[in-house]
């Protein structure tokens, strides 16, 4: 599939994008990974100039509704050190495995993020790539690998493989930052039209010689409730509804104090607490409407923006969604307000909005 169009609307921090509800800025968090800190200064700034609400994305990213002063809430981010590169804000797109080195995988692949995102940063060239083109790093566990990243590794008991577009090569590489910035560098070479890695005409292009295997599965397992770490201390996992985080709320979850990942099914986790801490947070936050129940059919529903931020919905599908909550299926089910399909996972049902109800887009 070709580009429609010749510049990146994707928005950040600095290229907001006009929504009908103002101006979104889309803040980049490589690994899903924030502090305490600045989780607070987005709660701040948001109550302050926004919608006071922060919204998680299937990347595992933030975004501000309703901005009302860009520069200020520009600065603000920056100050909290969310925004290391001006030239790369929107281009930092890192997913991994929210809960390694913590629990589960083969290694702890954080290291790998810290230096893939700092590479980035250093190499002017990949300024250059689209603000949807990401990377994935699995620590095993299989958890993102599936999501079809644009580049992804997969870290198997033998060492890690690479990815293209969720696609297995089978290729074992050493040297992981490495790898993936030298094929971000070779698409650009080649992309044509494409801002994509599954827009090419041809993948060989990128990595000639190289058979394509399987796709990846994606899975939708969101990792919530008490989670046990291997080092004794505690995860608290907790489910978003319809992945709109009260600003309020998140200052509930910046007062623990903790470290915190964002993941890309709309969850966070308050990482390193001791139980006693944990079971005190736990009291505190589940009653904010948080989701520690991982049977809660909220993390069977997911929705688009909807009216009355996006002006191409013809619905309010986030209360279409929740109205729907009780009888929503065994299977995930996202509603959506136009044919775009904004934000729909790779499995389950898309509903898509027709004025007058609801068809499905795919199952």
């Amino acid at each position: 599939m070709a580009r429609t169009r010749d510049t990146d609307a994707c928005p950040g921090a600095l290229q907001v994008h006009p929504s009908a509800d103002g101006a979104l800025v889309r803040v980049r968090l490589p690994g899903g990974m924030i502090t305490a800190a600045q989780l607070a200064t987005l709660a701040t700034v948001s109550i302050g100039f926004g919608s006071g609400t922060l919204e998680l994305t299937s990347r595992g990213n933030l975004q501000l509704r309703g901005i009302t002063d860009v520069a200020a809430v520009a600065q603000a981010i920056a100050t909290a050190g969310l925004l290391p590169s001006a030239p790369h804000e929107r281009v930092r797109n890192i997913v991994a495995s929210p809960l390694s080195g913590r629990v589960g995988g083969y290694a702890d692949i954080r290291t790998w993020v810290g230096e893939l995102d700092a590479t980035i940063c250093a190499e002017p060239r990949l300024a250059d790539l689209g603000g949807r083109f990401w990377f994935s790093l699995d620590d095993g566990r299989g958890d993102v690998c599936g999501l079809a990243a644009d580049i992804g590794v997969q870290l198997l008991p033998d060492g890690p493989v690479l990815a293209l577009a969720g696609q297995n090569t089978g290729l074992q590489i050493n040297d992981v930052t490495a790898t993936m910035v030298g094929l971000a560098l070779r698409f650009l070479e080649v992309r044509g039209k494409a801002w994509r890695v599954n827009e090419l005409a041809d993948i060989n292009a990128l990595l000639p010689g190289v058979e394509l295997g399987s796709l990846f599965l994606p899975i939708d397992k969101t990792p919530v409730g008490w989670i046990a770490q291997n080092d004794g201390l505690v995860t608290l996992g907790a489910a978003v509804p319809l992945g709109v985080l009260s600003a309020r709320v998140a200052e509930f979850l910046a007062a623990t104090g903790a470290p915190m990942v964002v993941t890309p099914w709309r969850s966070v986790l308050v990482c390193d607490l001791d139980e006693r801490v944990a079971d005190t947070a736990l009291r505190v936050l589940a009653p904010l409407g948080l989701v520690f129940d991982e049977n809660s059919p909220w993390l069977r529903i997911s929705a688009c923006t909807g009216r009355p931020g996006c002006a191409h919905s013809v619905a309010d599908v986030r209360t279409d969604a929740a109205h729907a909550l009780n009888a929503s299926p065994a299977v995930h089910r996202h509603f959506v307000g136009c044919d775009r399909a904004c934000g729909s996972p790779l499995i389950g049902e898309v509903l898509v909005a027709t004025g007058s109800g609801y068809r499905q887009l795919r199952s």
